[in-house]
């Protein structure tokens, strides 16, 4: 995480006091960090799978309400249905080929065991180094998934039939619940929940949602949530942290607010910011 967050700031020298696209760059830093992480791929090797894994997401979200006949796509496959299949046989493929690379290095000796990538006792390690202050990174990290959480809605199975209010749900009835709706419900954030509030985090979720501590889900619920909530967490302090001690920015004048689902939310033209470096004031 250090290591590539120190190769995005070194690009980032190229740009200051100029506009550069954060949203673009937090692309890259995150695909290389998951390659690295995963596999100890080269950056080209990781970034050539995450273009193609971003492009199969495309082609699905694209798809995805469109009424198709089951068991159609066996007889007659669309151009999206052809290269879906093509992308996920080469992502296959590059996934063996890097294992296999792995397995080779290890068995002459060239690295110790399987390689040592990812850093894990960061994991249990880390904590805040600003807890002390009004508002804290997580605080801030927890109202930015709150108004703009990766997924928009989770989807869950009925085990069996329960009542909703005036609503009765039958066994076996998928329910989608969203996100976007649950986390800007003014029953249960305030009627400030429009708001980007990091200090309503301030006493712990409990607090923040009435309560309702379920009613905080930007990585899903349950047992079937995103298995990378954690590593996403620690990898975003780590990278903020490096970020807040070389520069400070403001949005450009450029940008356009405009969130999109591509299966999960992301801005859909980017987000233009002018950095400017950082420059601590000696008392």
């Amino acid at each position: 995480m250090i290591a590539s967050s120190e190769i995005m700031l070194e690009r980032w020298r190229h740009y200051e006091s100029k506009e550069i696209d954060v949203f673009l760059e937090f692309k890259v830093l995150t695909s290389e960090i998951i390659s690295k992480t995963a596999f100890g791929s080269s950056y080209l090797e990781g970034q050539h799978i995450f273009d193609m894994l971003t492009r199969m997401a495309h082609i699905i979200s694209g798809n995805s309400y469109r009424i198709r006949i089951p068991g159609i796509g066996f007889f007659l496959k669309t151009s999206d249905d052809i290269e879906s299949e093509n992308l996920e046989a080469t992502i296959r493929n590059s996934f063996m080929k890097m294992m296999k690379r792995r397995e080779q290095e290890a068995m002459l000796g060239d690295i110790d065991g399987y390689g040592n990538d990812f850093f894990g006792f960061l994991l249990e390690a880390y904590h805040d180094s600003d807890k002390t202050k009004k508002i804290s990174m997580s605080m801030v990290i927890n109202e930015s998934l709150r108004l703009y959480s990766p997924i928009v809605a989770v989807t869950r199975r009925v085990e069996r039939e329960i009542k909703m209010g005036k609503i009765t749900v039958p066994a076996n009835m998928e329910v989608i619940i969203s996100t976007l709706a649950v986390h800007q419900n003014p029953e249960i954030w305030g009627e400030d929940v429009h708001l980007f509030k990091p200090e309503r985090f301030a006493e712990g979720l409990a607090k923040a949602t009435n309560n309702n501590i379920a009613a905080f889900f930007p990585f899903g619920l349950g047992p079937r949530n995103c298995v990378g909530v954690s590593f996403s967490i620690t990898e975003t302090k780590v990278a903020l942290s490096m970020i807040l001690q070389r520069y400070r920015f403001t949005l450009s004048p450029t940008y356009a607010h405009c969130p999109v689902e591509v299966l999960t939310m992301c801005p859909q033209h980017g987000v233009q910011v002018i950095l400017q470096p950082y420059e601590p004031k000696l008392l």
